[in-house]
């Protein structure tokens, strides 16, 4: 399946573990990554504070970048740009006279926004085109005994209209699914569906801090070995800031999180290295025996 690939500004700065895990996994899962990486910022929906038109304008011009290709629909790796682009679609498809204004400011790059993109994050494109079906048949090393909290973040459940949570495409669910096709134990704890606390790190540290740590401590006790996230501003959140965390809330936590394609590139057959386990601050290898108790052999 070829798609217009949309990795994001922090997989390929904070977080490059990430882009790399995308780029290992994408060949074993027959995706083909046409990366648009002439694409700006989605805005993580801070610009759309400020100035809703430059918003507007910045995610435009990516959605044709990505309609110039022959990709079959626009994929991102990033749940804060699924939710930021979602809302700046939304607009730009309801009002022609205000899309046409936007194409104006893009058409000297020979770009025009034509309505109706067709934009995906990984972890719908592997339910919803891929199927789990398929996933099942490709992993190698099934993540036996392995317990796995899903964190999905802000950005990609809510507002549910708008990110097309409905009876046929119950998204909010789609991680739990994914974690039980890869062999994994789904871990049903506190704060899976809320907010990591990123977004008032910068005008609360002290509130954000305990915000992760809370949901971390939730995971710890409800006995998950790691978390899985789609959004890597989760990730630096729930792993960069976790021993400021730990601190805030006055425990100790030692949980790893991983982004969605490492989860996925262990039970496609990957190591922890070349998905770039080593690159986190709390180690996957310090918490979890990878070779042995949790991860079965990969198949002859």
């Amino acid at each position: 399946m070829k798609v217009a690939y949309w990795p994001g500004c922090v997989s390929r700065g904070f977080t490059p573990e990430l882009h790399g895990a995308m780029a290992a996994v994408a060949p074993l899962l027959d995706i083909d990554l046409i990366e648009l990486d002439r694409a700006s910022c989605c805005g993580a929906g801070v610009i759309a504070e400020h100035n809703q038109e430059l918003a507007d304008t910045l995610n435009a011009r990516t959605f044709a970048l990505a309609q110039q290709t022959d990709g079959a629909l626009m994929m991102n790796i990033c749940s804060t740009c699924q939710g930021a682009q979602s809302e700046c679609q939304e607009r730009l498809d309801a009002n022609a006279v205000y899309r046409e204004h936007i194409n104006a400011t893009i058409s000297s790059e020979g770009l025009h926004y034509e309505q109706g993109v067709t934009n995906k994050n990984l972890l719908w494109l592997l339910v919803e085109d891929i199927g789990l079906d398929t996933v099942r048949q490709k992993v190698k090393r099934p993540l036996t005994n392995l317990r796995v909290g899903p964190f999905y973040g802000c950005y990609i459940i809510r507002p549910a209209a708008r990110i097309g949570i409905d009876a046929d495409h119950p998204r909010h669910t789609y991680l739990e699914q994914l974690i039980d096709a890869l062999g994994g134990t789904v871990i049903d704890y506190a704060g899976s569906h809320k907010c990591c606390g990123f977004p008032i790190i910068t005008m609360n540290k002290t509130a954000s801090l305990k915000q992760a740590g809370r949901h971390l401590g939730d995971a710890v006790d409800a006995d998950a070995d790691c978390l899985v996230t789609p959004c890597p501003l989760c990730h630096l959140n729930l792993d960069l800031q976790q021993p400021l965390a730990a601190a805030a809330v006055g425990r100790e936590l030692g949980m790893p999180v991983l982004h969605l394609p490492q989860l996925l590139g262990l039970a496609l057959g990957l190591e922890p290295k070349e998905l770039g386990l080593g690159r986190h601050i709390v180690k996957p290898r310090s918490v979890i025996d990878w070779s042995q108790s949790v991860v079965a052999a990969a198949a002859a």
